[in-house]
């Protein structure tokens, strides 16, 4: 079984979500803020989970707060901001560090499956990770990759 199924996070709600649900899913794992230059990122972001869940995409946002303070809200206060501002109906999760001696252990895992320019560190916020069916770290993406650059991938990575 790939490590990646044997992650847990809590969700925006406080709920535990176990990533072994996610088996035979094409997931896309990025971390987020609601004041950031790349906050509308979460439009394309919303784009893609309504074109592509169906074909088993799940995309999973992770607030954090590492980045120039960027995400200052509680939990409450980033779902209102996703939801009223973007219309965002994909799965988000509690707020979370990307970097450090405090990082999630799924970023951890990911920044040493798929190190970026930066090693093993996340640059900013909006950095994309797709995971492919059978749990397998495929492809990062900086921040400055928009959405729609990612439909080609996760086409290839759902018809795998």
């Amino acid at each position: 079984m790939s490590e990646f199924y044997q992650f847990t996070a809590n969700t925006l709600q406080g709920q535990p979500f176990e990533f072994e649900t996610l088996k035979n899913k094409v997931v896309l794992i990025v971390n987020t803020a609601s004041e950031c230059g790349f906050t509308p990122q979460y439009e394309g972001l919303q784009a893609l989970h309504e074109k592509y869940h169906k074909q088993g995409l799940v995309i999973i946002g992770f607030p954090c707060n590492q980045f120039g303070g960027q995400e200052p809200g509680d939990a409450e206060q980033i779902e209102q901001g996703c939801l009223i501002n973007y219309g965002v109906d994909f799965l988000m999760m509690a707020k979370v560090d990307v970097n450090g001696v405090h990082a999630h252990a799924l970023y951890s895992y990911l920044k040493r499956a798929l190190p970026g320019i930066f090693g093993q560190r996340i640059k900013w916020n909006f950095t994309k990770f797709i995971i492919g069916r059978d749990g397998a770290p495929l492809k990062r993406f900086s921040p400055t990759t928009r959405p729609h650059k990612l439909t080609k991938f996760i086409e290839q990575a759902l018809n795998n």
